[in-house]
């Protein structure tokens, strides 16, 4: 038992840490350069100025003109994207995704310095979205390419791409308790020390060092009355409407990429097409235009009429679908956001034992954790965005309902989508791999059977053809100790007086007692072999089992068991 662990970390543990700092520090500079290049296009787009002070495109004074604005910047992004790199499309967490399951999780320079520039261009021109996807993709980049200099394994190299893009967020929203269970969500797809604990390094080097380059404190600070337990009911309408909207929303844009990939045009043109729909939108609510940080501040404070607020959420939905539909490059964590407090503010007059804001707050909350598929990042972001600790309670049950909404209403989640449509499938549940539950000891045949060294080829071939079980692979002994592994194929072929341990091969290939039964699996399938023999240790090599494929095939059938098998009440 002294062999065994719960963990499977060691010493590069300390190594990838130590790489994780910088790569937040980093991460935490490449936010605030993206907030700089969204403020410096704004101020050139809409008021012809060099200025990196932070401004709203809903306060220009262009008239009709501001409506070319997003196409010009949707034209500059396709040729960026055609020209430079198409990775730089979409919103960005797709794409990572697509390249930590798909890619080895190594990302290009190309796309560290285009996708900033992009989404500063296509924000800065009014496209309605965040920051936040751009620097996970920009953030990702920084801790890939970083690993690829240092010439990582491909795991350690994905510990650094997520470690670098949650540092990102956590340096955007100031939320990096969020931030790590964003990875753990979403991004990782594996809860081990070896991800988990540089991941959480770089949002924490972020956290700290953002407000010095950004600003401290929550972006939406909001205080709310403690809930009476009439709210519970409440929650339970509010995370249903916010489980629909949400499906309607991933639906609806789908729907909307379908219908641009039927054009007869070339995708480079498309992001100005979603410019025209973004423009036009902006004439009539051109609070709609840009992140819309200040909108989202007024519907949690519900500084907003209903009528107004009702035909602002409108444009904006309808224009973001529209964008981000077209390929262009931005995030959608803000344009959720501004859609759930929405609709918690329609929500409110009904909603009972609660205050005002609370509703604002917990669909906002229902609306991402059901698009993102992530309840639980979606729970801490809404209250690390605002801190309002009495509002934790019904951020749960909200969440949990629009959670359980989507998942039984959808296949697959705003996330995955666009992977599957790739020919790419994601499967977002996992657990406790059943070979990893179990060890070699418990599923090793303990007495096998084995061919002495000194048994001629012969004598060994007609012996092997009489057994009831006869096997492609035999281990070969000295009478105890390990000699090797003997084919049949090989005793076949062999010269009738030759002895088996000349022709044994691969004595430096075994199996220990005490690995689990996932390393067994994973050294059989880089040898290329059905069997392998086990062996008390590797210093005398004593024979004490055989491990086949057939054998951990029993893990799996235990597990299947676990899943199918309906159990009565002990005793009856």
């Amino acid at each position: 038992m002294k062999h065994k662990r719960d963990y499977t970390a060691d010493r590069r543990l300390p190594y990838l840490c130590a790489i994780a700092l910088p790569i937040g520090l980093l991460s935490t500079g490449a936010a605030w350069l993206l907030l700089k290049l969204i403020a410096l296009f704004t101020n050139l787009f809409y008021f012809q100025r060099l200025s990196l002070a932070a401004s709203t495109p809903a306060t220009h004074t262009l008239g009709w003109i501001a409506a070319l604005l997003p196409i010009a910047g949707g034209l500059i992004v396709g040729l960026m994207a055609r020209y430079g790199s198409d990775k730089i499309r979409g919103h960005g967490i797709p794409e990572a995704i697509e390249a930590i399951l798909f890619g080895k999780s190594r990302m290009s320079p190309k796309v560290a310095l285009l996708k900033p520039l992009s989404s500063g261009i296509v924000i800065g021109s009014g496209g309605p979205f965040g920051a936040e996807g751009p620097i996970i993709m920009t953030g990702g980049s920084i801790g890939s390419l970083l690993a690829q200099l240092l010439h990582l394994t491909a795991a350690e190299r994905k510990t650094l791409l997520v470690a670098g893009a949650c540092a990102g967020m956590t340096a955007i929203f100031g939320t990096p308790l969020a931030a790590v269970l964003l990875a753990v969500e979403l991004l990782l797809f594996e809860l081990k020390p070896r991800s988990l604990l540089p991941v959480a390094l770089a949002c924490a080097v972020a956290g700290f060092v953002r407000p010095w380059l950004v600003e401290a404190g929550p972006l939406f600070p909001l205080d709310v009355a403690a809930p009476t337990p009439v709210a519970l009911l409440s929650c339970l309408v509010a995370g249903l409407a916010s489980g629909v909207l949400a499906a309607a929303l991933t639906l609806a844009l789908y729907r909307i990429e379908d219908g641009f990939h039927r054009l007869r045009l070339h995708w480079m043109w498309w992001p100005a097409l979603g410019g025209i729909a973004v423009g036009l939108g902006g004439l009539l609510q051109p609070r709609a235009l840009g992140v819309g940080y200040d909108v989202i501040g007024d519907l949690l404070h519900q500084h907003m009429l209903l009528s107004a607020a009702l035909a602002l959420l409108l444009v904006k939905a309808v224009i973001w679908l529209l964008a981000l539909g077209s390929g262009t490059s931005g995030g959608v964590l803000a344009p959720l956001l501004m859609l759930g407090a929405g609709l918690g503010l329609v929500l409110s007059p009904w909603l009972p034992g609660g205050s005002d804001g609370l509703w604002p707050l917990v669909c906002m909350a229902g609306v991402l954790g059901s698009v993102l598929g992530a309840p639980l990042t979606a729970i801490v972001f809404a209250f690390g965005l605002t801190h309002a600790s009495q509002a934790l309670l019904p951020l749960i049950a909200t969440t949990a309902v629009a959670y359980g909404v989507n998942v039984l209403l959808m296949k697959r989640s705003i996330m995955t989508e666009k992977i599957a449509r790739r020919g790419l499938h994601v499967h977002r549940e996992y657990g406790v791999d059943p070979l990893e539950r179990m060890h070699v000891e418990e599923l090793m045949t303990a007495a096998p059977q084995t061919l002495a060294g000194a048994l001629p080829a012969a004598e060994a071939l007609a012996w092997c053809r009489a057994q009831a079980h006869v096997h492609r692979y035999y281990p070969v002994t000295d009478g105890v100790h390990l000699v090797g592994m003997l084919a049949l194929r090989a005793l076949e072929h062999a010269d009738a007086s030759q002895p088996c341990d000349t022709l044994a091969q691969g004595h430096e290939h075994y199996l220990l007692p005490h690995m689990s039964a996932r390393s067994a699996a994973g050294m059989m399938a880089r040898l290329g072999v059905a069997r392998l023999p086990v062996v008390a240790g590797p210093e005398r090599r004593k024979l004490v089992g055989v491990l086949s494929l057939s054998d951990l095939a029993r893990a799996s059938a235990a597990h299947a068991e676990e899943e199918s098998v309906r159990e009565r009440l002990l005793g009856s």
